[in-house]
């Protein structure tokens, strides 16, 4: 099977910002010995590419973070096959896991961990915003080109404190703006917002606030879900009060498909729309299914891929890999692919920079104008949240299934 190649042909912010990056490509760029160690900087000489893999495997974060590792070991298996050129060598992949049950406290001492002791040359992982918050402080401290699986805006801003840390969600702004399109297109006037607690809810209340005003739809009110993750029904009741037309879940998987379980009991019956973070198996469950059926999500492209038409390298990719992951996992999860282009994204770094050397792998992750499985990634000095806004399509549920919406 093909491995997934990434196509930079495509002539969007993309091509623009490949020019950007290539101009400044060795600033910061430490200085290589033949081995690829900067000081005490780099992991030992090996034959191997080695990265560090903090993620959400049990507690609350684990509808996502399990996504991830399956997606992660099915790339680096199909990379192994033939290994990856770095130099005058040909390195294989290895990813260190490590569960950080949930807790940005673990998932911080696991970052120290895998770069001073195991000597990672990159680091992956936080599906949650406030567990990559905590690798993001260690990663930039330690200098160790940090690849985000979280969304969030402020983990790669500010830029000139974020150097050796890039994102591959979309920034709350694109999905935002293409939520309040999809909104006005069904007439729908006012809106409640129900968000998450803590910093991805925060990107998502100031996007919507902002894209609601552009298209003249009223934002009646705006309701945090509570932080302990306890019962959702009082919040529930106080985001139907009034009852508005549509209402905006801006959270993750499980609790996005919960919210909507208990906005159902609380009498909403109009529609609801969820941002990409409710795309988990766990949204369609059995419990949830009644709820969501009918709801709409933004969502990168890969969600519906489809295995007839494709054509291009990208799109023969995207099948490829779902046809793996489903073959592996019974089952196919929109959120999976990131994990994969995390690897992939850090495998072409290493080829274009002929080494692992972290100074050199994050200078290259910032030339990185590519198409992935998730979608179209844009990294330069200027931008280190990738994800490309034409990467964005409506989904709807229809019969417990994400379904393109046109």
């Amino acid at each position: 099977m093909a491995t997934p190649a990434f196509d930079s042909s495509v002539l969007t912010r993309r091509g623009v910002l490949a020019a950007a990056a290539g101009s400044l490509l060795l600033a910061g760029c430490g200085q290589q010995s033949d081995d690829g160690r900067t000081g005490d900087n780099s992991a030992p000489n090996s034959h191997e590419l080695v990265i560090g893999a903090s993620l959400e495997l049990t507690g609350k974060g684990a509808a996502l973070g399990v996504l991830q590792q399956r997606a992660m070991e099915i790339t680096v298996e199909e990379l192994n096959l033939t290994g990856i050129p770095v130099g005058n060598l040909r390195r294989t992949v290895r990813v260190e896991f490590r569960d950080n049950r949930s807790d940005p406290q673990e998932a911080a001492r696991q970052a120290t961990e895998l770069t001073r002791r195991t000597q990672v040359h990159a680091l992956v992982g936080g599906t949650s915003t406030e567990n990559s918050m905590a690798i993001v402080e260690v990663a930039q401290k330690l200098q160790v080109p940090f690849v985000s699986l979280a969304a969030g805006d402020d983990i790669v801003l500010p830029l000139a404190q974020r150097t050796y840390i890039y994102k591959l969600t979309p920034d709350a702004g694109d999905v935002a703006r293409r939520m309040a399109r999809l909104i006005e297109s069904l007439g729908i006037r006012r809106v409640a917002v129900l968000a998450a607690a803590g910093l991805h809810g925060d990107s998502g209340v100031q996007a919507v606030r902002s894209a609601l005003r552009d298209v003249d739809v009223a934002l009646v009110r705006t309701v945090r879900l509570p932080a302990s993750g306890r019962s959702f029904t009082s919040v529930a009741r106080r985001t139907t009060a009034g009852e508005p037309d549509g209402i905006i879940v801006w959270g993750t998987a499980p609790d996005s498909g919960a919210a909507a379980r208990e906005l159902r009991r609380a009498g909403h019956r109009g529609p609801i729309f969820f941002d990409p973070g409710a795309v988990a198996e766990d949204t369609l469950s059995g419990a949830n299914a009644a709820a969501v059926e009918g709801a709409y999500a933004v969502h990168p492209s890969c969600l519906a891929a489809s295995t007839l038409t494709a054509t291009t390298t990208a799109e023969l990719a995207r099948r490829d890999f779902t046809y793996r992951y489903i073959q592996r996992h019974g089952s196919f999860s929109g959120f999976a692919p990131y994990g994969s282009d995390a690897v992939q994204l850090l495998a072409a770094a290493a080829r274009s920079a002929s080494s692992v050397d972290r100074g050199r792998l994050r200078a290259y992750l910032q030339t990185q104008v590519t198409e992935g499985i998730a979608g179209g990634y844009a990294f330069a000095p200027i931008r280190h949240g990738g994800m490309e806004r034409d990467s964005l399509a409506v989904y709807v549920v229809s019969r417990a299934a994400w379904s393109r919406y046109s």
